[in-house]
């Protein structure tokens, strides 16, 4: 089993190394996307060819397919948050907390860091665990217009091609 996957994973790395950069598509998106400190190329890879590579139309289209938005309870005149809607990509969701926690140690001088920082500056455990998935949230938006319109969020450090 793990010959197999060391195959594929040899595989996707020839891959990506043959893409030319001017091309478009799901592995330059993965070629782009890996770039970034701190995001690795399964991780990208998952990202591209889960939520990425789709057609989304709007920021908020892209959090809804990763599941990372609130699940209101609006009844009569009450209205609360219920805490994250489940009906998204489990996968990614996942997958995008643990980048974001990842994110906050490699990317410390970007402003999604700074961002985060400033707003769990009171040191509760549970504003860090409500604001990990917005920063989870944000990440997302920054990487899909990333790999839509070659927007790099600000601070972002990027190695070298």
């Amino acid at each position: 089993m793990r010959e197999q996957i060391h195959e594929i994973e040899q595989e996707r790395l020839r891959q990506l190394s043959v893409v030319p950069d001017t091309e478009k598509g799901p592995l330059a998106m993965v070629r782009l996307l890996s770039r970034i400190i701190g995001v690795g190329i399964e991780t990208a890879d998952m990202l591209v060819n889960e939520i990425l590579s789709r057609g989304l139309r709007d920021r908020r289209a892209v959090a809804r397919c990763a599941g990372l938005t609130a699940a209101p309870d609006e009844s009569g005149q009450r209205r609360r948050e219920k805490g994250l809607a489940l009906a998204g990509n489990a996968r990614v969701r996942y997958g995008m907390i643990l980048l974001a926690w990842r994110f906050l140690q490699f990317q410390k001088d970007s402003a999604l860091a700074h961002w985060f920082c400033a707003r769990t500056a009171d040191g509760r455990g549970g504003t860090r665990k409500t604001m990990i998935v917005a920063l989870a949230r944000k990440l997302l938006i920054a990487f899909w217009r990333l790999v839509t319109t070659g927007e790099i969020p600000t601070g972002v450090a990027l190695r070298p091609v």
